[in-house]
């Protein structure tokens, strides 16, 4: 067996997003004519990464693009609404709803607060059988599954805070098609997304309703600083297998991942149930795997001075040639090209 290297190669749990969804977020401001360039640069991002889909770019950078597009545009929201959400919008509302004295007034006043900013979506909820379904609707017409997920986000990042927990998504509807690449919306909020459906729904454990909020200036100053990043990360879905997966292999280097067989082993679930809910999540094992490799490659690139050699043997190739077929294929790009464009 290849020499297992000592070096830190675990990434974060914060992983990696799709250049997909930042050309997702880019959208309205290409067809603006803003200077796609020179944000995505400001935000530690190569221009070049964005004709390779299936590229990743850390959290971190995403978190900061989110920024950079609010201040070019004076808009957090993307320009996905024709009016726009002025920057300081999301601050404001956090600072209102802090003083709240459940999460069932919060999300009212939240609903409220982004019925009165926003023009084309619009969002009620009501309580069914224990269940809270929050309805979203379109004024105009179906948008993109990035502009759902967005409002959502803003929404549900908002309220786990405020709870001092996650509140768990059970199911989400959306009239939306399927997005080609969707992964990361099953990791951030729930493997349970119905795409094509009657309306937009999204549906949680009316329980939550009645968490007292209890919040002081110390954590909204926290809050704050660490938005849009803790919006993207701290409130995952933690009961997709994907991500208790990659929490357990990224305690082992990948010379000693186990084979299906051994983990199924491992975590007391039998491969068939392993296999069907990563299908559910529209991941297999061996490409969970690769994704986690590709984020730990992706880490070195673009946070270290590592040499090739070094990263390669960290993650479990024979030799550097193997790590540049790999990483090419995962990404589009082979690893030096991903180094310059990223440093």
């Amino acid at each position: 067996m290849q020499r297992i290297a000592q070096s830190n190669i675990s990434p974060s749990n914060k992983g990696t997003i799709s250049i997909a969804l930042v050309n997702e977020a880019l959208s309205v401001a290409h067809s603006r004519g803003f200077n796609i360039e020179k944000i995505v640069q400001q935000a530690g991002i190569s221009a070049e990464l964005l004709n390779f889909p299936k590229a990743r770019i850390p959290v971190s950078a995403y978190a900061q693009l989110w920024i950079e597009l609010a201040n070019h545009m004076d808009d957090e929201f993307f320009g996905m609404d024709s009016h726009p959400m002025r920057r300081g919008s999301y601050q404001l509302l956090v600072k209102m709803v802090m003083h709240a004295d459940t999460i069932e007034k919060a999300l009212t006043d939240i609903l409220k607060f982004f019925s009165v900013l926003l023009d084309d979506i619009q969002a009620e909820f009501k309580v069914e059988q224990n269940l809270v379904c929050l309805i979203i609707h379109d004024q105009t017409h179906t948008k993109r599954m990035f502009s759902y997920a967005t409002f959502l986000m803003l929404i549900h990042g908002l309220l786990c805070w405020l709870a001092d927990q996650r509140i768990v998504i059970d199911k989400i509807s959306l009239k939306c098609a399927k997005p080609a690449y969707p992964q990361d919306y099953y990791v951030r909020f729930c493997e349970n997304i119905e795409f094509d459906a009657a309306s937009n729904r999204v549906e949680f454990n009316a329980d939550y309703l009645q968490i007292k909020i209890k919040k002081d200036k110390k954590s909204l100053y926290e809050f704050l600083k660490q938005t849009p990043q803790n919006l993207l990360v701290r409130y995952k879905n933690e009961n997709a297998l994907s991500l208790m997966i990659r929490r357990h292999l990224i305690k082992h280097h990948p010379a000693l991942w186990p084979e299906l067989k051994e983990l199924s082993q491992q975590l007391n679930m039998s491969e068939a149930t392993i296999q069907r809910r990563l299908k559910a999540e529209n991941i297999s094992y061996q490409q969970l795997k690769n994704d986690i490799r590709c984020d730990i490659a992706i880490e070195r690139l673009s946070k270290t001075e590592d040499c090739i050699q070094d990263i390669s043997d960290a993650l479990n190739f024979h030799d550097p040639s193997a790590f540049y077929r790999a990483f090419k294929k995962w990404t589009g790009v082979n690893p030096s090209a991903y180094r310059q464009n990223t440093g």
